[in-house]
């Protein structure tokens, strides 16, 4: 099947960003790789089983009929110093395109798992705690899952935040960066931009997708000068080999938006739901990376003029 590659240019709709969606899920390619784009270079990536994609593919098509008036939430908190600045009134949406070996929140893979919220519900809440938010410099953060396999919804909820002084961050892999409107990016106070990996066969075998949308949308977040914390997770024998970090590193500082990265050390709490939901979880043994690991890969960032945290 031969599909286009997702364009650096920004979408002048959201139609036109779902289409390009459609076209490309599924039938083998995955958004970003089709026959213009260049083979990739070979490289040493882990071989582990990855989770099936197909439940993402069938999200990808349902989502695409959601016109933004309500959303499957998994699960929302009102958290200090975590998803961004000041108090922080998180929504978790349901489903995700990707299927991280390391991902620590699988239940929130699918959009039937979610409960379905109207967006008015979602809006009433975030207005109960604004001024909370207002005060502490904090605000109103959407995750997941991934919050662009849901993009109107989080356009309207951003919308509705930006008329009520509300701070908003958007924490996204990036994959589904096509599907942002203007709109939406023009409400978008941080993005919070997950970069699993620099590597595009490493990137593959992490979430079992392709790299290209991830790059091409922080690109396009950088040239209209939307802030960004880039998230990076060190995983032992995944995505600490140095190469890795180096092009990860490289291009993180060819943003010229991103404020500062953050470097996660990969951990067990997730095992536990892999479990429950009766998945394979190929990091069963595998460690937490250590002290000096974590410092190693921070001072490959802090080399390229980022501050790494």
């Amino acid at each position: 099947m031969s599909v286009p590659t997702v364009s650096t240019s920004s979408p002048t709709s959201s139609a036109d960003a779902l289409a390009q969606d459609a076209a490309d899920v599924p039938g083998g390619a995955c958004i970003g790789e089709g026959a213009g784009s260049p083979a990739p270079v070979a490289s040493a990536a882990p071989s582990v089983a990855a989770p099936s994609l197909d439940r993402a593919d069938a999200d990808l098509r349902e989502s695409l009929r959601s016109p933004g008036e309500s959303a499957s939430v998994h699960s929302w908190e009102l958290v200090t110093a975590v998803d961004g600045p000041g108090t922080r009134l998180t929504f978790f949406l349901a489903g995700c395109p990707l299927r991280c070996l390391y991902c620590h929140n699988p239940d929130t893979w699918q959009m039937r798992r979610g409960e379905r919220q109207s967006l008015d519900e979602v809006v009433s809440r975030i207005r109960r705690y604004a001024q909370v938010l207002r005060t502490t410099g904090g605000g109103v953060t959407i995750s997941g899952g991934e919050p662009l396999l849901q993009p109107q919804f989080v356009e309207n909820v951003f919308a509705a935040c930006q008329e009520m002084g509300v701070h908003t961050a958007l924490d996204t892999s990036g994959f589904l960066g096509a599907r942002a409107t203007n709109r939406l990016l023009s409400n978008t106070n941080l993005v919070l931009l997950d970069v699993k990996s620099g590597d595009p066969d490493t990137y593959k075998t992490v979430t079992g997708r392709s790299l290209a949308p991830t790059l091409d949308f922080g690109r396009r977040l950088a040239a209209q000068d939307i802030p960004i914390w880039v998230r990076f997770v060190v995983v032992p024998d995944l995505t600490d080999d140095e190469d890795n970090v180096e092009k990860a590193a490289e291009y993180i500082a060819s943003l010229r938006s991103v404020q500062r990265v953050e470097v996660l050390p990969f951990h067990q709490m997730g095992r536990d739901k892999w479990r429950a939901l009766g998945e394979d979880y190929a990091l069963e043994n595998t460690e937490p990376p250590s002290a000096e690991l974590v410092a190693r890969v921070r001072r490959q960032f802090a080399r390229r003029g980022l501050i790494a945290f």
